[in-house]
């Protein structure tokens, strides 16, 4: 990840993977790409994390969706948020139908669109132009999770997540998933671990599912998982929400779906939400499920004691530094486009000197030539 000839495949300088766990592409000159393989054996769990694509690494990042056999990508930020850009346009849309990623051999199709007011579900073809070989590839995109934030309720994340599971994209039977935010740590490192955690609830007794402990596992694999309190908290609230399904609770989804209101049109083409300040008693008005006051207090004190222990007062500073990368990145991409058009411009009026040279000279060989005819007469 360090290496020079990697420096512009990296959108963070201070997110890279571990060369132990890192994604390896095949059969190409240079097998570097920003994404780790997280495992999870007890749960039989496969996550690919990785960054949001830069414009150079669209063509790897679908290199390494066909390689690792995977069925769905999950995309938890939006291509642009709060002016800044996030990741690359690399998945084909209803303007652009199809997209041709020459440098690894491969296109794009879109073949549907299904569109809910925080999500939208994607079905993509992708073809191996070299093989002729193509695949039907998932893509949900979670339009509305802001960054460093948090979704708007654990209702409406674990509707969206039980619908990615209900693909059957996250089962051991396919590939691992894609999953990726725009540094591939915080939401994406929030979307692996509850769905990790309902998982294990499911496979054994759910009291005994050490949240904290599946975390630094996980962390083994892709460092910094979960940036923020918020993120940490809301991962345990969602998790306690979704322990109602497991624990007999049939009717639950069907309200998680009511409480997200993912029928309703969405919101105009704008910046997620500024990161809201978490309640933990209750979301969209609906209790998580505890039975009293005393046992509430109880898991605050808990979680608070948890967040301190895992986030180690370090976030400030991740916050600030992952602001200025951004700034960096797009200061340094207005001065690029800047330099493209002084370039141009400057194409241009070399062109216009040649021309102007040109007929210049030609009008003194003109003026010569009847010169030495006059002469001659």
């Amino acid at each position: 990840a360090k290496y020079p000839e990697n420096r512009n495949r990296n959108r963070y300088r201070d997110v890279s993977p571990y060369d132990h766990s890192r994604v390896k592409l095949q059969n190409t000159e240079n097998d570097y790409i920003n994404a780790s393989l997280v495992v999870i054996e007890e749960a039989q769990r496969y996550y690919i994390l990785t960054q949001g694509p830069l414009p150079n690494t669209c063509c790897h990042f679908w290199l390494m969706v066909w390689q690792q056999q995977t069925k769905a990508v999950v995309m938890l930020n939006r291509t642009v948020e709060k002016e800044s850009v996030k990741c690359a346009q690399y998945w084909p849309t209803k303007e652009e139908e199809v997209m041709t990623f020459s440098e690894t051999g491969f296109r794009v199709r879109l073949v549907s669109e299904d569109v809910k007011s925080y999500y939208t579900v994607h079905l993509l073809q992708l073809e191996n132009i070299n093989s002729g070989e193509s695949r039907m590839i998932f893509h949900f995109h979670y339009t509305t999770w802001p960054d460093f934030g948090v979704p708007e309720s654990p209702a409406s994340f674990l509707n969206f997540l039980f619908k990615v599971r209900e693909s059957g994209s996250l089962s051991p039977e396919h590939g691992p998933a894609v999953v990726h935010c725009s540094a591939g740590i915080g939401r994406s490192g929030t979307f692996s671990l509850v769905d990790t955690c309902l998982v294990l609830m499911e496979k054994k007794d759910p009291f005994s599912v050490d949240i904290k402990k599946v975390l630094l596992d996980m962390r083994k694999y892709r460092m910094g998982l979960i940036q923020t309190p918020d993120q940490l908290r809301f991962s345990y609230m969602a998790v306690i929400e979704g322990a109602k399904f497991i624990m007999g609770d049939s009717t639950i989804q069907k309200r998680w779906k009511e409480l997200s209101k993912e029928d309703q049109s969405p919101s105009s083409e704008q910046s997620p939400p500024h990161p809201t300040k978490i309640t933990t008693e209750k979301y969209n008005g609906n209790s998580i499920g505890l039975e009293n006051k005393d046992q509430m207090e109880k898991i605050n004190t808990d979680l608070a004691t948890k967040v301190q222990d895992i986030t180690d007062g370090n976030i400030e500073s991740t916050v600030r530094k992952r602001l200025r990368e951004d700034r960096k990145a797009n200061t340094a991409q207005k001065l690029q486009q800047m330099k493209q058009k002084l370039n141009e411009t400057e194409r241009k009026r070399k062109r216009i000197n040649i021309f102007y040279n040109c007929i210049f000279n030609l009008f003194v060989v003109h003026c010569t030539f009847k010169s030495s005819v006059c002469t001659n007469f």
